[in-house]
């Protein structure tokens, strides 16, 4: 089950479990969409792989008897940021951007 990080790794910025400009990486680095287009270029600073726009979870369960949703599976709360310099950052983006995701 995904953490839904409550923040972008790079800028701080909120992204609640229903932001619509939350992207992941497949390790579920957690930024917004402006510092994946405009910072990292869409290359993960960590793996080097592409992101994807973040699922939303439903609010609440849609199946009698199942405990799905935020209210039974919450988002996590702990904010989490980036460990790379922003030149180990452009660094990477500037070897990788341009080589698609899934040929990395």
């Amino acid at each position: 089950m995904l953490e839904l990080r409550p923040n972008c790794e790079w800028c701080d910025k909120d992204l609640p479990p229903d932001a619509e400009d939350a992207r992941i990486c497949s390790y579920e680095c957690t930024y917004c969409s402006d510092c994946v287009e405009t910072v990292l270029h869409n290359v993960c600073a960590t793996c080097g792989g592409g992101f994807t726009p973040r699922p939303i979870r439903p609010k609440g369960a849609h199946r009698v008897g199942k405990t799905l949703g935020l209210g039974h599976q919450p988002a996590s709360t702990t904010r989490v940021h980036s460990r790379w310099t922003a030149e180990e950052v452009e660094e990477l983006s500037r070897l990788l951007r341009g080589i698609a995701p899934q040929d990395r």
